[in-house]
């Protein structure tokens, strides 16, 4: 499993990271589809988190390398930070409605991602980058302003979700520089991958059975659940996977700004196969987005 560390740092890896953090948007939008459904979503969190734990334990027991001593404190602090996300998403989730705080969490995102990698692995953005960051969040933001004109939803708590969506925004870059660490930390990238799927899956799902006894207790069809579960965990390895790669491979801060594309991909996928509207101010709101993706990459 090798084949990857050879393309760190090189123009065919470059070209890779983009593909990769192009396709982890892609599968981030449908994981946030397979949230959406019939049952409780910390309940189907639970099945997804869990089933990807599953996938992975023999990956990680069985095919990839042992992880480096080293590596155990480095999965703790991931498997933290990973935690204090899902709580901050749920309680951001219970709150506000999905389409006006979604767009601020992906937004709020990318700007602590690229001042946490200047930080941590010493990145810079030149300023025709700077350009496309300022573009990319003109659309997200404008996106949740528009929501937010239209929507007459749970107004009543909305200060208080917009303020959990920007703290989860920031958890999102913790998590995403945190894991760009510890994936270069180790010798092979498939050892964080598979260890950090086991460890986060198996020690996620077990808490929401604990802590959500009444929610599961009123599960109904466990089929459909475990059904669910598998194809996010299914998801899940791509996703994640995608955007770790190219955190390994590029760097950190531009995987992370077009990755947020997926705001995109999640408005195509409502209009597309959920039959939801998207109408010319989101249409435009949208290519905003997507330039903005486009100039950092080419003004890199």
């Amino acid at each position: 499993m090798s084949w990857i560390t050879p393309l760190e740092g090189t123009e065919a890896g470059h070209a890779l990271a983009l593909g990769l953090a192009l396709l982890a948007a892609f599968l981030h939008a449908i994981f946030g589809a397979l949230q959406k459904g019939r049952h409780d979503p910390w309940i189907s969190r639970m099945a997804i988190d869990g089933s990807y734990g599953v996938m992975a334990a023999p990956v990680a027991l069985l095919v990839v390398p042992w992880p480096e001593p080293h590596m155990w404190p480095i999965f703790a602090g991931a498997f933290g930070i990973h935690l204090a996300y899902k709580l901050a998403q749920g309680a951001t989730y219970v709150k506000g409605a999905y389409t006006v705080v979604y767009p601020v969490v992906r937004g709020t995102a990318p700007l602590f991602a690229v001042i946490g990698a200047s930080i941590v692995f010493g990145e810079r953005f030149s300023a025709g980058q700077w350009l496309g960051v300022a573009v990319l969040l003109s659309g997200i933001f404008g996106l949740a302003a528009y929501n937010f004109a239209f929507l007459d939803v749970q107004r009543d708590t909305l200060p208080a979700a917009l303020a959990l969506a920007v703290l989860t925004g920031l958890f999102v870059a913790g998590y995403t520089t945190w894991d760009a660490y510890g994936i270069r930390a180790t010798a092979d990238p498939f050892t964080f991958l598979a260890w950090f799927f086991l460890i986060d899956g198996l020690g996620f799902a077990p808490l929401v059975a604990i802590f959500h006894r009444r929610a599961v207790r009123a599960v109904d069809d466990w089929g459909a659940l475990l059904r669910r579960g598998v194809t996010g965990g299914l998801v899940a390895f791509g996703s994640f996977g995608a955007i770790m790669l190219a955190t390994r491979l590029d760097k950190v801060g531009e995987a992370a700004v077009l990755r947020e594309t997926s705001t995109v991909f999640a408005a195509l996928i409502g209009y597309l196969m959920l039959g939801e509207k998207v109408g010319p101010r989101r249409l435009v709101l949208m290519a905003l987005i997507a330039a903005g993706a486009v100039i950092v990459e080419f003004s890199g």
